[in-house]
């Protein structure tokens, strides 16, 4: 098949640093790739991929701007327009809209969001969209879309690496913002006595957040702030870590840095908000804690974390989270989608 995959406009595909979306994007266009589809992206001019890539920005925009993804979608589909494609996915609500003035082609979109319901009244004006929703949850809270698959994220395994002999610290990885946790994995860590690695970086609603509540904790002696850090550092990181702690206040829809953990033998300890019970499984994988002292519990030295099998730990993350299981499902729905549209492909499909 020949796939048009519109990314953002705000971080590269793959991403230097922070960038969920953008990394399972990558992830999407170099499998089907491999797997014998023909694949273009729409993304930043500063992207690697062996897609081919077509950008109106150079390089990314950042911090996001609607205006500016409003640019890049409505450039990308008047490419789309003027192309030969069997399937449109892309990862912008903006290209819903704009689908309109490209009728013939299917549009498959996933939803990378919370549940927002300013969008989901959005939605309900597109039924013959094709949508997928990143977790079951986020599915349940999705009042506005009736076609919805439910498709899990999925990585490359081979990227990250484990050992079933880590070392004494625990980590969190993710974002500065209240949802997120830190403050709380900070205090697990000190109500356990143990040293926390913490990486990550700040966006700008969250600074008094961060001023107030992270700042003085980043002074305490068991706490090692690594700042924003890419894959190169994160891959060690996780694999020498006895847990990855994720105490959120939110309804994630999805935890990308649960199952990067899990694939890299490290025991995930979350809140069950969300997506959560859906990507840890409690005892094997990890455990969800109903509090910050319950978590503290889990991760004191010689706790439940350190019964965990980390070999069986990876085992399951290969099984359920790898990037071939997701290309699997995607590429059922593209068939699926094109199929009803008249543009099924009959060419074979071969992986490499």
């Amino acid at each position: 098949m020949h796939i048009a995959m519109i990314s953002t406009p705000f971080v590269p595909v793959p991403p230097r640093d922070y960038g969920g979306t953008e990394l399972v994007v990558y992830e999407l266009v170099e499998g089907l790739i491999d797997r014998g589809h023909e694949v273009t992206l729409f993304g930043t001019g500063d992207s690697h991929t062996r897609a081919g890539l077509q950008a109106l920005y150079p390089r990314s925009q950042w911090p996001p701007e609607p205006i500016t993804d409003l640019n890049h979608v409505s450039w990308a589909m008047l490419q789309i327009a003027e192309g030969e494609y069997d399937v449109v996915h892309t990862h912008s609500a903006a290209a819903l809209a704009l689908a309109r003035l490209v009728q013939q082609i299917p549009l498959v979109y996933t939803l990378h969001h919370v549940h927002e319901p300013t969008l989901s009244d959005y939605y309900q004006h597109f039924p013959d969209v094709h949508y997928v929703a990143i977790s079951a949850d986020q599915r349940r809270r999705e009042t506005g879309v009736k076609r919805c698959t439910v498709i899990h994220h999925g990585l490359d395994p081979a990227r990250y690496s484990w050992t079933d002999s880590p070392a004494p610290y625990v980590c969190f990885v993710g974002r500065f913002a209240r949802e997120k946790g830190p403050h709380t994995a900070i205090d697990a860590a000190a109500r356990a006595g143990v040293s926390i690695r913490v990486a990550g970086e700040v966006h700008p609603p969250n600074h008094d957040y961060f001023r107030s509540e992270l700042e003085p904790r980043f002074l305490q002696p068991h706490v090692s702030f690594l700042g924003c850090i890419g894959t190169a550092q994160k891959v060690p990181l996780l694999r020498d870590a006895r847990a990855l702690l994720a105490p959120i206040e939110w309804q994630e829809p999805f935890g990308l840095i649960l199952i990067e953990a899990m694939l890299s033998g490290c025991p995930a300890v979350s809140f069950g908000q969300g997506s959560v019970p859906e990507l840890i499984e409690p005892g094997i994988t990890g455990f969800i804690a109903g509090s910050m002292e319950e978590m503290a519990e889990l991760i004191r030295p010689g706790g439940a974390v350190d019964q965990l099998d980390r070999r069986r730990v990876r085992a399951r993350a290969l099984r359920r989270f790898s990037r071939e299981r997701m290309l699997l499902d995607y590429e059922a729905l593209y068939q699926a989608v094109a199929q009803e549209s008249g543009r099924a492909d009959r060419r074979p499909i071969t992986a490499a």
